[in-house]
């Protein structure tokens, strides 16, 4: 599609700011993701009462947690946590880096999803971030996590853009590899702002793909992982869809 389908635009760089504005209606569904927590819980840990979501973003899956007492967020975007406070008023919000956080306390559970690990760069910070997740867990606290699998991202960056509609403006995402396994999405949001006058709204987020026995072996001298499945509760490879962990602190 050419920019020119959208009239007279102004680029504005978005880096993380008025980009929150969007995420909501951008992402998928949040309550699957928020029920197959739940599920893990139920499962594993029915009695835990406090949980740590890492890269809470608008708090769009902390707010189908209602049922657990405590419910902590850390996101490093003030714009996302701005959102999140009016959608989750009695969740606890810090702002901070996923992979460096100390809060001081540990919790029954930490969740990361929504693929948010897959957005360390590198994988030292992934390890930074499981030996954090041991620091804040209580001994057999449960660490819930999923990731877009390498397949799944070779398969994005195969595909042609995608274009879609919603409320009065257009997004196109693009997602292209940068160099091994790292994967830039390229997100551009046309805000229409009245007649033929578009705001386009630039977001470059990068995703690291990561094998699943690379991430089982980082996660063994911390964590027993409890069960890895697929999006239909199939046993996950290194081509599916995606990948949902739930591991306990040893």
């Amino acid at each position: 599609m050419s920019l020119s389908a959208f009239g007279h635009y102004k680029s504005v760089p978005d880096y993380g700011g008025s980009f929150a504005r969007f995420y909501d209606a951008l992402m998928d569904d949040p309550r699957p993701k928020s029920n197959r927590v739940l599920q893990a819980i139920d499962k594993y840990l029915p009695e835990a009462s406090s949980l740590l979501e890492l890269g809470c973003g608008t708090g769009a899956i902390l707010a189908g947690l209602s049922s657990l007492p405590s419910l902590t967020g850390l996101d490093r975007s003030p714009e996302m946590l701005a959102i999140a406070r009016d959608k989750v008023p009695r969740a606890r919000l810090i702002e901070g880096d996923i992979a460096t956080f100390h809060i001081g306390e540990r919790f029954d559970v930490v969740m990361c999803v929504f693929d948010t690990l897959n957005h360390l760069p590198n994988f030292s910070l992934w390890n930074d971030l499981f030996e954090r997740t041991n620091d804040h867990l209580v001994e057999g606290g449960l660490f819930i996590f999923d990731v877009n699998t390498i397949g799944e991202l070779r398969q994005l960056g195969e595909a042609r853009p995608w274009v879609q509609d919603f409320d009065d403006n257009t997004v196109i995402m693009d997602v292209q590899l940068d160099h091994d396994d790292l994967w830039i999405w390229e997100i551009k949001v046309f805000e229409h702002v009245g007649e033929d006058r578009f705001v386009l709204h630039h977001e470059r987020i990068r995703e690291l793909g990561v094998g699943l026995g690379r991430i089982e072996a980082a996660l063994a001298p911390r964590f027993t992982v409890l069960e890895v499945t697929d999006p239909v509760g199939g046993g996950p490879n290194d081509d599916s869809a995606r990948a949902h962990f739930v591991a306990r602190r040893r």
